[in-house]
């Protein structure tokens, strides 16, 4: 995952438009936007302010290390965007999607044991 990917991210899950992250950090739109399609790398004090805006840390925005988690560099954003939508949906279709899941996830082990 690029830096750009990173930084829409977690901009998204801090529910901040470009316009916002730019004037916290101090700058505007159209350079966030430039960040996050990663056509320019920001400087990297520029990087550490938007760190501490989106309350991730320096690592994870250059680097994609997770402190909290040693497999944040396997989940595709992709798939990070599809959880957040699931969390929003009722306790009882959480459930039955977990229940989809789980089956999926036992096909997988079972075809696995029989090759």
């Amino acid at each position: 995952m690029s830096f750009g990917e990173r930084l829409t991210i977690s901009r998204k899950r801090k529910n901040l438009t470009q316009d916002q992250l730019a004037a916290t950090i101090g700058t505007n739109r159209d350079m966030v936007g430039k960040y996050e399609r990663d056509l320019t790398t920001p400087s990297i004090d520029v990087a550490g302010k938007m760190a501490d805006a989106l309350n991730v840390s320096l690592d994870y925005l250059v680097r994609n290390i997770d402190p909290e988690s040693e497999t944040s560099s396997n989940i595709s954003p992709l798939l990070i965007g599809k959880l957040e939508k699931l969390e929003k949906l009722s306790s009882k279709d959480q459930e039955y999607l977990m229940a989809v899941i789980d089956a999926f996830v036992a096909k997988s082990k079972l075809e696995s044991i029989m090759k």
